[in-house]
């Protein structure tokens, strides 16, 4: 089996090298696809020294800063044609811990997108305004409402996807950015008819360097959920969930497949 990890850096010349150690030195076998949005701080550079020393590194060099969402397409893009089975994303800071990698691959046996759920069975962030952390909780909660899908965490972006989920998924009419780019692929993942599943992990705030969010990412992922909305009926019966054990929602995730896109 084949595996990817894509990860999109800018100004992570702190953290590439390490994090890169810290994955291959668990998980041997693996591949790294860099995609550098050229890096002031030089990252695309560390990252090219690191491929040269090592084949499993691979490199992908944009000319300027155009956002995650077509950094991941264009890394998943060049993972598929290289014939990678499964592919993950995963952050450049160090607030996706390496050590989560192992239970993905359990999960991915038996659902075809898994992702680190940072509000499954609880609420696990570290290093987060309580602001933040209410905000993050509160668009979730949105998104699942308005398009009544079973998931805990539809903004996370410590993913695995089998390459069947992103070869049937147009990904070159997937526009969104940041939040919305993967809630986005979250949905279309369910309309494709495949399956998904959380697995719980803790979402650490970055080590080095600055957040990149913005407000324009937030009012993307807001707008780019009513597009998706499900029918009113069924997003009436799911506000019963406000009063009840939202779990018992999420726990029946394998009867919302294609039918319920």
């Amino acid at each position: 089996m084949k595996v990817y990890i894509v990860i999109p850096t800018y100004n992570e010349s702190h953290n590439i090298e390490p994090l890169v150690g810290q994955i291959l030195g668990a998980h041997p076998n693996f591949n790294i696809l860099i995609v550098d949005d050229n890096s002031p701080d030089g990252t695309g550079a560390i990252a090219d020294a690191i491929s040269a020393r090592d084949p499993r590194v691979h490199v992908h060099h944009r000319p300027r800063k155009a956002g995650l969402g077509t950094a991941y397409i264009e890394g998943f893009k060049k993972a598929l044609a290289d014939g990678a089975d499964l592919i993950f994303e995963m952050d450049a800071d160090f607030s996706h811990d390496v050590k989560y990698l192992k239970d993905f691959l359990v999960a991915v046996q038996t659902a075809d997108l898994v992702i680190g759920s940072r509000y499954i069975n609880g609420v696990r962030v570290e290093g987060w305004r309580f602001r933040r952390l209410l905000l993050s909780k509160l668009a979730n909660m949105y998104v699942s409402y308005v398009m009544v899908k079973p998931v805990w965490d539809f903004t996370a972006g410590y993913r695995c996807y089998k390459r069947e989920v992103l070869e049937a998924i147009d990904l070159d009419k997937v526009r969104s950015d940041g939040y919305a780019f993967q809630i986005e692929l979250t949905y279309l993942t369910f309309k494709h008819g495949f399956t998904v599943a959380e697995i719980p992990i803790t979402f650490k705030e970055r080590q080095h360097g600055v957040s990149k969010i913005s407000r324009n990412v937030a009012m993307e992922a807001f707008w780019l959920t009513l597009r998706c909305h499900a029918p009113i009926m069924e997003i009436i019966k799911h506000l019963s969930f406000i009063c009840k054990d939202y779990t018992q929602f999420v726990e029946n995730k394998n009867h919302y497949r294609a039918d319920h896109a």
